[in-house]
């Protein structure tokens, strides 16, 4: 019987990635430095394969001495995303990056190199500093012998959430990934988001001989919509002036939209947030909806607009709430057996901190588990 991969967790979180890997990979170790989100850790996976440190402070002595086949990041994104200040990776909170390249250099020179890296991280590093931050990214980890590939993948391909993230990935020397040779990965490069394109401009010509295209893989089917995941019957509805309150916010087509549905005597769920606006050079407040059967990407709730908010329309009726952190857990394809916080303000950080669950599943079954069954296979 073949033994399950093995990998290391960083910035893990409530050990989302852990719960897409699934059964047939076994966690060395785990480590993320919020009190909270280790707390929903140890209460869905146990203690004993978490570190709760900042990873700055540790060493490849604080690590297994077993080899692991794929080391997992999903560092900090504040100072990268577009809806932040932007400082840059060299910033506080995204520098965490550079902690992580250490450990996988100290496990190289040790002859741990994990056979594969992730990074994980909001679509935003692609054009942060004119791509130059994502340069930093790929040049760093292709220096210590890696092959590098990235890809933007969206949760909304797996649960109804609108959830873009940038995925960096680098394989050892010794695996196989599913690469395409450089003369046929011409239609894959006409298919990429051009703000990869652009930043991988920005690549040094020794780093670009560290690249590669993997081939094209079936798109996941999502066959569920926001309506399927909402609790219907929930308590702590607005009250119908509150409700109307936020109607009013509406842009006229948007509130024409709602209307018509009610009308029409349709079952519909919609997602939105409170956002500022300029209209005739002065700030508007809006409540924007979508009824796509999508979500917005879920935040964390550091500010006053950042909460999502469910807007349901049934048999003319029309109400709206707040968004549960059940539901946020849904839209990040955690199961309903998972502990979240009893806090709603620290499981909506953690979802909101997260990634999306069935996504890193078809990571593993699709790119990382054939590229290191390969390995296996040549080795044995």
């Amino acid at each position: 019987m073949m033994q399950p991969f093995s990998f290391l967790e960083f910035f893990a979180g409530g050990g989302m990635a852990r719960l897409g890997l699934g059964d047939s990979w076994a966690c060395l170790l785990a480590n993320d430095f919020d009190a909270q989100k280790c707390a929903a850790y140890r209460a869905n996976f146990g203690g004993d394969d978490l570190i709760e440190a900042d990873i700055a402070s540790l060493s490849k002595s604080d690590l297994p001495a077993m080899r692991a086949d794929l080391m997992w990041g999903s560092f900090p994104c504040q100072d990268l995303s577009l809806a932040g200040a932007r400082g840059g990776i060299n910033a506080k909170r995204s520098g965490a990056f550079f902690a992580f390249r250490r450990l996988t250099e100290e496990l190289r020179a040790a002859g741990r190199a994990p056979h594969i890296i992730a990074l994980e991280n909001v679509a935003g590093l692609l054009t942060s500093n004119g791509g130059r931050d994502f340069a930093v990214v790929v040049e760093a980890m292709a220096a210590l012998d890696y092959r590098m590939t990235a890809m933007v993948l969206d949760a909304e391909a797996f649960t109804p959430q609108s959830r873009p993230r940038l995925f960096i990935l680098g394989f050892g020397p010794e695996t196989s990934p599913a690469a395409l040779p450089a003369g046929d990965a011409d239609e894959v490069r006409k298919n990429a988001p051009p703000a990869l394109l652009s930043a991988l401009d920005q690549l040094p010509d020794a780093t670009r001989e560290h690249w590669l295209w993997l081939r094209p893989f079936a798109a996941a089917r999502r066959n569920i919509r926001l309506g399927d995941l909402i609790d219907w019957d929930a308590p702590d509805w607005h009250s119908p002036a509150q409700t109307e309150a936020l109607l009013a916010m509406m842009s006229s087509s948007q509130r024409a939209r709602v209307d018509a549905i009610a009308r029409n005597g349709a079952r519909r769920a919609g997602a939105g947030f409170r956002r500022t606006r300029t209209q005739n050079g002065e700030s508007v407040q809006r409540f924007e909806a979508r009824f796509d059967g999508v979500a917005g990407c879920l935040r964390t709730p550091a500010g006053g607009s950042s909460r999502q908010i469910v807007i349901t329309i049934e048999n003319g009726d029309v109400r709206t709430r707040l968004m549960t952190s059940r539901e946020a857990a849904r839209l990040m394809g955690l199961p309903e057996t998972y502990a979240l916080p009893t806090s709603a303000t620290a499981a909506l950080k953690l979802c909101g901190d997260g990634v999306c669950v069935p996504l890193v599943q078809w990571l593993g079954e699709n790119i990382f588990a054939p590229a290191l069954q390969k390995r296996a296979s040549k080795a044995a």
